[in-house]
């Protein structure tokens, strides 16, 4: 049974193998418009590969949704957030803090060592 929850206008699941590639795509936009100056370090078929074969095997990953398709993925195990990534269209509008509850539903508390945010240009760094 994949547990769902449900928000005014946006909908979180647990992802499956065959959402891989989207949640590729969600690294790869974000990653690319957060850090530039490394855009194209890897191509999309490392990034499908990556989330394939590497990510969905060993973590717990779940997607946000909204009217236009996914919009935010987390992946996480043994009390650690391993990925996180927001599409920029998303952002500011609480997808990853929304996505940064969820291991707190599924015991042990995964916490990130760090929590990565572009703004006005700039990288940002927070301990989390």
């Amino acid at each position: 049974m994949i547990e769902t929850t449900k928000t005014i206008d946006r909908m979180l699941r647990r992802l499956e193998l065959d959402d891989m590639d989207a949640a590729a795509r969600v690294l790869r936009t974000a990653f690319d418009r957060a850090l530039p100056w490394l855009a194209g370090l890897h191509t999309p078929e490392e990034d499908r590969w990556f989330f394939r074969e590497r990510v969905f095997k060993a973590c717990e990953v779940w997607g946000a949704f909204d009217s236009a398709g996914l919009t935010g993925v987390i992946a996480f195990r043994d009390g650690w957030i391993d990925q996180l990534y927001v599409l920029p269209k998303a952002w500011g509008r609480g997808v990853g803090t929304e996505l940064r509850r969820l291991p707190r539903r599924n015991p042990p508390t995964a916490r990130a060592g760090a929590l990565v945010t572009a703004k006005g240009g700039g990288l940002w760094i927070k301990p989390v």
